[in-house]
């Protein structure tokens, strides 16, 4: 079976791994961790920050990582054609009715080479230990002048080194600067990390990321308070 997406875009739709860990919390993500929203989809509000480094464009935006889908109607709002990619079958089960999609890994994206023309990475980063093979896979399929939107928590601020138990006043303890580690340390059980862990990198590490797969950075943004919890960076692909 094939999923069909605009004539330069054909993916398979096939079981691809093993089980991927947010298959085993799938149904909470999508009726209570995505429950708490202030209104655009995400618990942390990240539809604007979409917006803005996104823009207004036409033809296929790819997500990488889109798990249930929750961002394609902002997409479609923007005026792109959204569709999506995630490992988790669990996740793409509540996708389905919101984007088409595949399941596939994305350090080997089923795409042809500049075959897109925009791609978002929406607060996964942390949940792919490979993400350079990723961003470098996300550059492969862009068209020269393309945009490539990475949202995700703020490698300053959050991980498992942080603190949020006070919104008022978020504790940072040591941890930062230690590269790739994997946790599932959380100040919180309501939220994703310590259900399925994630990796860290510091923020070094991570915009040399976007420039070592041959992007040009072209925009940033913070979210969040009272320290930001979001980091926002916008690529483009040299035409």
């Amino acid at each position: 079976m094939t999923t069909t997406w605009e004539s330069t875009t054909t993916l398979p739709e096939e079981s691809m791994a093993p089980m991927a860990a947010y298959d085993e919390i799938a149904d909470w993500y999508e009726t209570e961790f995505l429950a708490r929203t202030p209104g655009d989809g995400h618990p942390l509000s990240l539809g604007g920050l979409l917006r803005d480094l996104l823009g207004e464009g036409d033809g296929t935006c790819l997500e990488i990582g889109c798990g249930t889908g929750v961002h394609a109607a902002l997409v479609r709002e923007l005026g792109w054609t959204p569709v999506g990619i995630d490992l988790s079958e669990g996740m793409l089960r509540h996708a389905r009715g919101r984007l088409p999609v595949a399941q596939a890994d994305a350090e080997r994206l089923p795409l042809r080479d500049e075959s897109v023309r925009a791609v978002i990475a929406m607060m996964v980063h942390t949940d792919m230990p490979g993400y350079p093979a990723v961003v470098r896979e996300a550059a492969r399929v862009l068209q020269p002048g393309g945009t490539f939107v990475h949202v995700g928590v703020h490698p300053c601020f959050c991980g498992g080194f942080a603190d949020f138990s006070d919104p008022e006043a978020a504790v940072i303890r040591p941890g930062y600067l230690s590269s790739g580690y994997w946790t599932k340390e959380s100040w919180t059980n309501k939220g994703v990390r310590d259900k399925v862990g994630a990796v860290h990198r510091p923020l070094p590490e991570l915009l040399h990321t976007f420039l070592d797969a041959g992007l040009t950075l072209a925009g940033f943004a913070e979210g969040g308070a009272p320290t930001p919890i979001v980091l926002a960076v916008k690529g483009t692909k040299r035409a």
